[in-house]
C-alpha cells in the first residue's frame, strides 16, 4: 500500500453518513467522496462533516446525483433540473486514486417485508439492479478492496428467477473482485455483537482486487471474517435501558396543543439534545400504549402473542391485520430492528416506560442505532426517521474500518 496517512475512499448510496461517519471515526480514512441522489441525507451529511469533522470543502465532496446514470456522475454534468451541475467524481478524486469503495443500494427491494407487501415480490423494482452501478464506479477506480452492504434478504432474492446473491458475486469477479464463498455462512454480521443495542444483521461483502491480491485471496477473506472482524466483538450485548433511559422523558398531556400549527399529544420538556422531541398520537394510540407497556412492565404478558395482538388491533381499531402492529422495547434486552418504516408510524417501537405512553423519539431511534448525540438530522421528522432506519449504525461502521485497516496494513506489510 502507498505510504500515505490515510486510506482513500468513496462512498456510495451514502444516505445519512452512518457508515461514513463509523470510517471517519476510526481515523483511519480520507472520505473523498459521498454519493447520494436525496436532498435531506445530503444536507445532513454536509452539516455532520462540516461541523463535527472539519472536512474543508465538504460541499464538494458531496455529491448529490442519480448513480444510474454512471458516466455523468465520473465526468461531470451541467444544467440538470433536478441535480444542477457537477464536475464529476474523477475530477474530485484527481490523480490521487481511491484505496476502498464502500456502500451498499438502497434494501427495500431485497428486504423480505417489501417483498411481502409488493403484489410482485419486488421482481420488478428497479433498485434490485442498482448494483450494477456500484460495480461500474468500482471498474472505474479499481480499488484495493470494496465494501458491499446489505439486508440479508438479498441472500434469498431471486428477481426474474435469479439470485441476487449469485449475480452479484459473479459480476464482482468478473470485474475484479473476490469476495467469500457461502455469503449465508460468512458474510452475515449480527451487529448486536459490535455493541449495538438492537437485534440487526446484515450481509457485510469483502471483495479482494485481484490484481493486487495475487494470492491466498480465500485464506485472506476468511481470515477477515473468522479473525480480524470478530476482533471487535463486545463482552456483553448492550441494552435498551443502557442506551435510552437517562433521556428526558415526556408524558401525555391531558389534552392536545398546537405550537406554530403543529399538534402535540405530549407535555414539552426543555432539552438541548437534538431530535428528541415525541411525535403526535392520537388518544386512542396513547392508552393502547400505556395498556401494552405496563403489561410488560407487571410481568402479566397478556399480549406477548401475536394473535392477542392481532386481535387488539382490531378491536381498539375496527381494521384487521395480517402482521401485529404493536411491539414494547424491553428495558433489559437490545431493541427490535430499527427500519425505515418508522417514518410511517411507531407502533412496533414503543417506548418501555408506560407512563410515557409513546413510541420512540428520532433521538431515541438513533441512539440504538449508535448515532452520537450530536449527530443533528435535518429535515422534517418522517425524514429523520427514514435517515435512521436505512443507516448503517456508525458504531459497528467503526469496527469494520478498523477491520478493513488491519487487514491492508497485515498484507501489504507481508508482501
Amino acid at each position: 500500500m502507498k505510504n500515505v496517512n490515510k486510506i482513500k475512499i468513496i462512498d456510495l448510496f451514502a444516505g445519512c453518513g452512518g457508515l461514513s461517519d463509523g470510517f471517519e471515526q476510526s481515523m483511519k480514512y480520507d472520505i473523498v467522496a459521498h454519493i447520494e441522489w436525496e436532498n435531506v441525507p445530503c444536507t445532513t451529511i454536509i452539516k455532520r462533516f462540516c461541523n463535527k469533522w472539519k472536512y474543508r470543502g465538504i460541499k464538494q465532496r458531496v455529491l448529490r446525483f442519480d448513480i444510474q446514470r454512471t458516466k455523468e456522475l465520473l465526468f461531470g454534468w451541467s444544467k440538470d433540473p433536478e441535480y444542477g451541475s457537477g464536475e464529476g467524481l474523477d475530477r474530485l478524486v484527481g490523480d490521487s486514486g481511491i484505496d476502498v469503495i464502500i456502500g451498499g443500494p438502497p434494501c427495500q427491494a431485497y428486504s423480505v417485508a417489501g417483498r411481502i407487501r409488493d403484489e410482485h415480490g419486488m421482481h420488478n423494482d428497479y433498485r434490485n439492479y442498482l448494483f450494477e452501478s456500484y460495480i461500474k464506479v468500482v471498474k472505474h477506480f479499481k480499488p484495493k478492496a470494496i465494501i458491499f452492504e446489505n439486508v440479508p434478504g438479498m441472500l434469498s432474492a431471486r428477481p426474474g428467477g435469479i439470485s441476487i446473491a449469485e449475480r452479484i458475486t459473479k459480476e464482482f469477479s468478473k470485474s475484479g473482485y473476490e469476495t467469500i464463498s457461502n455469503l449465508q455462512k460468512n458474510a452475515m454480521i449480527d451487529f448486536s455483537l459490535f455493541g449495538v443495542p438492537q437485534n440487526r444483521s446484515r450481509v457485510i461483502i469483502l471483495g479482494l482486487n485481484k490484481r493486487i491480491f495475487k494470492k491466498n485471496r480465500q485464506d485472506l477473506l476468511s481470515k477477515f471474517y473468522n479473525n480480524i472482524l470478530v476482533k471487535y466483538h463486545v463482552d456483553k450485548i448492550k441494552t435498551v435501558n443502557e442506551a435510552i433511559s437517562d433521556l428526558p422523558a415526556f408524558k401525555p398531556s391531558k389534552s392536545d396543543y398546537s405550537i406554530a400549527g403543529k399538534r402535540f399529544s405530549h407535555e414539552p420538556n426543555i432539552t438541548k439534545i437534538y431530535n428528541h422531541i415525541p411525535r403526535y398520537h392520537n388518544r386512542r394510540d396513547i392508552q393502547i400504549f400505556r395498556q401494552l407497556a405496563l403489561d410488560i412492565q407487571t410481568g402479566e404478558n397478556s399480549y406477548t402473542s401475536i394473535a392477542k395482538l392481532q386481535e387488539l388491533y382490531t378491536k381498539k381499531t375496527g381494521k384487521t391485520s395480517n402482521v401485529h402492529k404493536y411491539y414494547v422495547l424491553r428495558w433489559n434486552g437490545p431493541s427490535n430492528t430499527i427500519p425505515a418504516h418508522l417514518y410511517k408510524d411507531g407502533l412496533r417501537h414503543i417506548h418501555p416506560d408506560p407512563e410515557q405512553a409513546r413510541s420512540i423519539t428520532v433521538r431515541e431511534a438513533a441512539r440504538l442505532q449508535t448515532f452520537d448525540d450530536d449527530f443533528e438530522f435535518t429535515g422534517s421528522m418522517g425524514n429523520q426517521y427514514k435517515m435512521i432506519g436505512n443507516a448503517v449504525p456508525p458504531l459497528f461502521a467503526k469496527y469494520l474500518a478498523h477491520a478493513v485497516n488491519d487487514l491492508l496494513k497485515e498484507y501489504f506489510k507481508e508482501v
